[in-house]
């Protein structure tokens, strides 16, 4: 049986610049910046002590208050269900409360694959159990002491909250999706991978639908904390707003962001035998691993050269040489672009490495610029910036890109959006997402057309 093709037929996410899809994307069109303070705790004394944190998010104004039972969510849980809510309804599968539109898809066809993070560790109950088990004449901590403490004051829920399945767990209860039900965490490029393996599980039959995407929040002590301990965090705390520098000379680290990015991937002849409309098709899928380091990427790019290499032979494009209407074989590139020294000069060196004499040619910029970095949501958000790009003819600019680095020399978008209509708008784009310990993930899609 030959492979199905899949198209993206609803898209939603939650991010710090708002949770509606064309406000947002207006707002990356303007160069918006969603940078401040951190205000969800005291992180004055932190290295780091600002970020893009989602505001005034209420997970009701997106679920019908009769699905109080994800009411103890964590926020990666609960932005995942707003973003669903919002690709579900698109899509036309049903209302926001889950209640499927007549005949519009069987639950054993339809599933879940998130690229979604842990939820939030109890952190004061967690410090004071330590230390009400700590006995500082011997040095040592007691088992009991700690668990008798824990099992006092822990809150059950939010320990069960923690687990990273917990999301998928919501989102399929939630639309009564009752087919396969996956979540990966690989770091910065899990939902990018999400969506590509969504895309195969289609592609082979195995189910008409999948809701996928990514969601995490990490703006809490001990995830600002693991950053910092890394120096992979910007230190700007008089420019914040202007903090996140992608392929500037001057970049010294990414900003936490937060939020979650889900899409409705679905078969295209269950598609369009419901009268769905089509926002695009995704297709072609690439995954590697460095197998090099657990956090630095290899440094003559190898594993996302391979990554976007696969993709592109999945969709049935040569990178190096013109589309038929003489522009370059890929409009535009979201790329993964966190603002750290090491990521930006390896990415140009790999779109160089796929591309070759068309990289120049390849509009190719950050919106992590704006949002800040989402981390395991990050692929799924910019996933649909590529589609409102096929949509608009606009690509979003890389903001704060001021002092041009010898060896970042690509077209980033600089500061400004940009208008490609006359030039034939956007048939074509690509997301790359990368993570610490060296997995790359590449997906392609196009404008749909029989």
């Amino acid at each position: 049986m030959s492979a199905r093709r899949v198209v993206i037929t609803g898209s939603g996410w939650v991010t710090p610049l708002g949770a509606d899809v064309a406000s947002v994307w207006s707002k990356l069109l303007s160069g918006a910046t969603a940078m401040g303070p951190v205000r969800r705790f005291d992180a004055e004394t932190f290295a780091t002590s600002f970020a893009a944190e989602v505001k005034d998010f209420d997970l009701f104004s997106f679920l019908d208050s009769s699905a109080s039972r994800h009411s103890q969510a964590s926020l990666a849980g609960q932005f995942a269900l707003a973003a669903a809510a919002q690709a579900w309804v698109q899509a036309g599968l049903g209302s926001h409360d889950g209640t499927p539109a007549g005949g519009a898809y069987d639950p054993d066809r339809v599933g879940v694959y998130l690229g979604a993070g842990e939820g939030e560790p109890q952190m004061p109950e967690g410090v004071e159990a330590n230390v009400h088990a700590f006995d500082a004449s011997a040095r040592t901590v007691s088992g009991s002491k700690w668990t008798s403490y824990a099992e006092e004051h822990f809150r059950t829920q939010a320990v069960l909250e923690e687990e990273p399945q917990m999301a998928v767990a919501h989102v399929a209860a939630h639309f009564n999706c009752r087919g396969p039900a996956l979540n990966c965490m690989t770091a910065c490029a899990a939902s990018t991978q999400s969506v590509g393996e969504a895309f195969e599980i289609i592609r082979r039959g195995d189910a008409d639908a999948m809701l996928a995407g990514g969601a995490h929040s990490m703006i809490h002590p001990l995830g600002m904390t693991g950053f910092i301990r890394l120096t992979a965090m910007s230190t700007r705390k008089d420019e914040v707003e202007t903090a996140c520098r992608p392929f500037d000379r001057t970049r010294d680290g990414f900003v936490m962001g937060e939020g979650a990015g889900m899409v409705v991937l679905e078969d295209l002849e269950h598609a369009k035998k419901r009268g769905a409309n089509i926002l695009a098709e995704l297709v072609g899928y690439g995954s590697s691993a460095d197998a090099y380091r657990i956090t630095d990427i290899k440094e003559d790019g190898g594993g996302a050269i391979d990554a976007m290499r696969r993709a592109l032979r999945q969709a049935g494009i040569t990178p190096t040489e013109p589309d038929e209407q003489g522009r370059a074989p890929v409009q535009y590139v979201s790329a993964h672009g966190t603002g750290t020294q090491e990521n930006d000069g390896i990415e140009t060196k790999a779109i160089k490495g796929v591309f070759g004499s068309q990289a120049p040619r390849v509009p190719f910029s950050s919106v992590k610029s704006m949002l800040g970095h989402l981390i395991q949501a990050a692929g799924a958000v910019e996933l649909i910036t590529c589609v409102k790009a096929i949509e608009t003819g606009f690509v979003p600019p890389t903001m704060n890109l001021r002092n041009p680095d010898p060896e970042c020399d690509l077209d980033y978008v600089p500061n400004e959006a940009r208008d490609l209509r006359e030039q034939g708008g956007v048939d074509v784009a690509m997301s790359n997402g990368f993570g610490f310990g060296g997995q790359n993930d590449c997906v392609v899609i196009r404008r749909f057309a029989e």
